[in-house]
């Protein structure tokens, strides 16, 4: 049998190939590519692979986690959300206790219910912007306010002796808070002032579950500052950076990044594993992705942010700038915890 020219071969195998093609359209190949993206089915349709770059709206076309060129900050800002599956455990005949947080925004009041071995459970929570901040807030309306939240938790069964009022230590350098402690003072009530160090302290204490010391650290993104805190040799250890109303005094966002990542890189890196995080931007961020009424909201990479007023994106770039300094892609919304609640875990 004579043989076949390499010409003879070649056609052959172009006449095989395409039988094989109309055999595919015939079979469901059209039906396949129906369902593609119009970029996809030109990919299809043309025999080139897609570039690295290439975006669609149907589909992005992702790099490589493991490329040489993406440092270690970007990858964590750009991680998936992760499930998170925690039941704090309940307090048993616990008694219950208020306490009002004199913040930079605002006054917040908590009434929890805790129990001798310092186990709490959130029962009423109220919160209000008073512009404390911004001195415009009068002795009368802090005067109005304060005797609601007061006058709400007796009401509840709280008993005046076991109402605190916490000042933050935001809220210390504004000029209204005098204003808040004279009016206090008048109503026979003790004023407690905290240092950021404290408040840092006393965030760990209400969020950090004990199960998480060794590998976890906690961030509470205030109005007037940001502490972040972590547990180190049976000690608490705490910092203190910018906190989300820093655009009203003309700092820069490149500002804030550089100094909250040089505080965020002093968390040591074996508790970095989980951020648990509280604050009013975080707030607004859990609210976001929230499932149902569960208290542990796990974030979105900031990346997936898109914000709008001045407050919500200073908050954003201070998480982002936490996020990409300690590499740490489990952030963790603590929907019942407050500093202040750490403040009454310390009372006898």
């Amino acid at each position: 049998m004579q043989r076949l020219t390499v010409a003879g071969r070649l056609l052959i195998t172009a006449l095989i190939l395409a039988a094989a093609f109309f055999a595919f359209r015939y079979f469901g190949g059209n039906e396949a590519l129906r369902k593609l993206s119009p970029k996809d089915k030109e990919y299809a349709e043309s025999g080139t692979l897609p570039r690295a770059d290439d975006k669609t709206a149907e589909g992005v076309v992702e790099e490589s986690s493991a490329s040489s060129s993406t440092s270690s900050e970007s990858e964590a800002s750009d991680q998936p959300r992760q499930s998170f599956s925690y039941t704090a455990p309940e307090p048993q005949n616990g008694k219950l206790k208020g306490v009002v947080e004199l913040g930079a925004s605002g006054f917040n009041s908590f009434v929890v219910r805790i129990d001798d071995q310092k186990r709490w459970k959130l029962e009423k929570a109220e919160f209000n912007n008073s512009l404390v901040m911004e001195n415009m807030a009068t002795d009368e309306d802090i005067r109005t306010g304060l005797k609601s939240y007061i006058g709400k938790m007796l009401d509840f069964g709280v008993g005046g002796r076991d109402i605190q009022f916490v000042v933050s230590s935001g809220a210390v350098k504004a000029e209204g808070t005098p204003k808040i402690i004279k009016v206090l003072k008048s109503l026979n009530y003790v004023v407690n002032i905290v240092t950021p160090e404290q408040e840092g302290s006393l965030a760990l204490k209400a969020v950090l579950p004990a199960e998480f010391d060794e590998n976890s650290f906690v961030v509470d993104i205030g109005s007037g500052n940001t502490k972040i805190s972590w547990k180190e040799g049976g000690s608490t250890k705490a910092v203190e950076t910018y906190g989300a109303k820093y655009f009203q005094n003309n700092t820069s966002d490149e500002t804030v990044t550089t100094e909250v990542k040089a505080k965020a890189k002093q968390v040591p890196s074996d508790h970095r594993k989980t951020c648990f995080i509280i604050g009013g931007v975080p707030f607004e961020l859990a609210k976001a992705v929230r499932k149902d009424k569960e208290r542990y909201t796990v974030l979105d990479a900031p990346s997936a942010y898109k914000l709008e007023n001045a407050k919500s994106k200073a908050g954003l770039n201070i998480y982002r700038s936490i996020a990409e300094a300690t590499g740490c892609n489990q952030f963790i919304f603590d929907w019942d915890a407050n500093f202040t609640i750490g403040y009454l875990l310390t009372l006898k």
